[in-house]
């Protein structure tokens, strides 16, 4: 056996059909596209959820709701996430630096104290926004709260 005796199988490789090679290819002229029309062209393409001249589906459903342009996105994290973390890394300092360097929020989160959970250590957290549960929570451990903005 050598290398320039080996073929595909029978069958398993079709050959390449070339359109609009002159007539004698069988698909010349207008390359099997047909007469004149958009499709005949160059460079046609359909219209992105174009259903054939039918209402498409994206005018057909109705309109809804707005984007509000003022809206402050908070990264959310809940007291038994700070508990747990006082846990495991024996912080009592809790801030922007300790939350990513843990990978619970990003340097241009804004980071807000939510109240779910309960926490049992004294700490005191620096955060963009509380929750009124949340402070509540942390002030009665006799942590102390820091806002910043």
């Amino acid at each position: 056996m050598k290398l320039n005796g080996l073929t595909p199988a029978k069958g398993s490789v079709k050959s390449n059909y070339r359109r609009g090679r002159g007539q004698g290819s069988g698909g010349g002229g207008t390359a099997t596209r047909g007469h004149k029309g958009a499709q005949s062209r160059s460079g046609h393409s359909k219209k992105v959820g174009f259903e054939g001249g039918q209402m498409p589906l994206q005018r057909r459903l109705p309109k809804f709701g707005f984007k509000n342009i003022n809206r402050v996105e908070y990264n959310g994290i809940n007291l038994d996430v700070i508990q747990k973390l006082v846990d495991t890394k024996k912080v009592s300092d809790i801030n922007l630096d300790v939350l990513i360097a843990n990978g619970l929020a990003h340097k241009n989160d804004l980071v807000k104290i939510l109240g779910r959970g309960a926490l049992s250590a004294k700490v005191t957290v620096t955060a963009h926004a509380y929750t009124e549960t949340a402070k509540k929570a942390i002030e009665e451990k006799g942590g102390t709260i820091n806002e910043t903005k």
